[in-house]
């Protein structure tokens, strides 16, 4: 059947060509000149599987409090007079608890490590090259209460079958001697070996290519405007999606079934059918810098615990990306929160880039309040959804993508995963069950 998938970054080219390996007719449409040219632009470069604790756990209300109005804090609340954010925060609430937060993290690993396993067998097939590295992730603190905190999840992804190992400040050092200036304030770390990092931007343009040269047809610079609807209930389905394209004009493009992969944007466009996806606009940070002396540049990527950033090597650049704002759905620059990027980053390697010409950049990071993103079939029946991967599209979008092409194919997904519109039996296995009820 002819499927258009809404969205062209990480989420929706995968989708894409996995639905054009099942045997699909597949559209893509994206608002950008390109794909990838949003979320999936320049985010911290992260397969991490091992490292996928969500935001909302026990200790996240007391450093919320504690940030705000903290102009570069880590997770910075601009509180406003918005219903869904006020509804979200108060869903994020609801899932600080301890046993939300294990639930959660089940979750999390498990589409993620699916993801994992997926890239590399698309890494293998198509040989697209994207700096990806091989050698783990390194989480590193400076905080003897932050390290200790994070035990419990540590301890719960190595019950999960996670080789997350967690190391002195000895073994950082070993791992990553490019951390040499931090060696008298690292108080010990967690290493898992099995993680990458690469390129998203250049993956997904990569495979897009090959998707196109497989027969996806790919529309840039279309506007999604609305899905059209006929029939009520349980017999109502989408007609056609309203867009303005490449000339200007208004035109309706109709398929069989619809993804909507279009991220923090899912939101707007699912409300006027009666879908109330709790998606938030995280506003992301990311400070790429061209490397001076590779010695002295880290190998590893990395996560700065007390910072909550992510450092991935590609090639000659470092990229260095996060915090996360949550101030509705505007892109602009904050000076204060880029300069507290490269501050931190110098601080850690005073020698390894060109510290005054860095490329700054912001992405919204499309949150759920659980970090668990929502996949697979809506209340309406062509409607599906893969959107809402917070801040791990690219850990999860290779697995997210062969599992919705799975469900539209009429298949179960091979991955133990609470998927919208079906439910979970025993592990392993899912049965088609009830729609999604927002």
């Amino acid at each position: 059947m002819h499927v258009i998938v809404l969205g062209g970054g990480i989420i929706g080219t995968t989708s894409a060509w996995f639905l054009n390996k099942a045997g699909h007719q597949v559209t893509i449409i994206d608002r950008q000149p390109g794909l990838a040219q949003e979320t999936s632009f320049a985010n911290g470069g992260q397969i991490s599987v091992s490292h996928a604790e969500p935001w909302a756990n026990p200790a996240a209300p007391g450093k919320v409090l504690k940030w705000l109005g903290q102009e570069d804090a880590p997770l910075l609340f601009r509180l406003r007079p918005e219903w869904l954010q006020w509804k979200w925060g108060l869903s994020f609430l609801r899932e600080c608890t301890r046993a939300r937060t294990d639930y959660n993290i089940r979750q999390i690993v498990s589409i993620a490590e699916f993801s994992r396993q997926t890239l590399q067998a698309v890494r293998a097939e198509t040989g697209i090259e994207y700096d990806q590295l091989t050698r783990g992730i390194l989480h590193f603190y400076t905080s003897q209460k932050e390290f200790d905190d994070a035990q419990p999840a540590a301890q719960l992804m190595r019950e999960l079958g996670c080789p997350r190992e967690t190391v002195d400040a000895e073994r950082v050092l070993q791992i990553e001697p490019a951390l040499k200036a931090m060696r008298e304030r690292i108080v010990g770390g967690d290493y898992t070996a099995t993680d990458e990092s690469g390129d998203v931007y250049q993956f997904t343009t990569g495979l897009a290519r090959r998707a196109q040269q497989a027969g996806v047809t790919i529309r840039t610079s279309t506007t999604v405007t609305r899905l059209l609807t006929e029939g009520s209930g349980a017999s109502a389905r989408i007609k056609g999606v309203e867009v303005i394209d490449e000339h200007g004009t208004h035109r309706v493009l109709q398929a069989d079934a619809y993804v909507l992969a279009m991220g923090s944007f899912s939101t707007q466009l699912a409300k006027p059918l009666g879908i109330d996806l709790l998606i938030y606009p995280g506003k992301g940070y990311s400070a790429t810098y061209r490397v001076l002396d590779p010695e002295a540049a880290p190998c590893v990527s990395l996560t700065d615990d007390g910072y909550k950033l992510v450092l991935s090597r590609l090639g000659d650049r470092l990229r260095v990306a996060g915090t996360c704002e949550l101030n509705g759905y505007s892109r602009e620059l904050n000076s204060v929160r880029c300069e507290a990027i490269t501050r931190r980053t110098r601080e850690l390697f005073p020698d390894a880039c060109d510290y005054d010409n860095p490329v700054y950049w912001t992405g919204l990071r499309p949150l759920t309040p659980s970090n668990v993103p929502y996949i697979g079939r809506s209340k309406i029946a062509n409607l599906y959804l893969n959107a809402g991967h917070g801040t791990l599209g690219w850990t999860m979008g290779c697995g997210s993508g062969r599992a919705i092409a799975d469900i539209i194919s009429g298949r179960v997904p091979e991955v133990d995963f609470a998927f919208t519109g079906m439910t979970p039996t025993r592990r392993g296995m899912v049965v088609a069950g009830s729609p999604l009820q927002a």
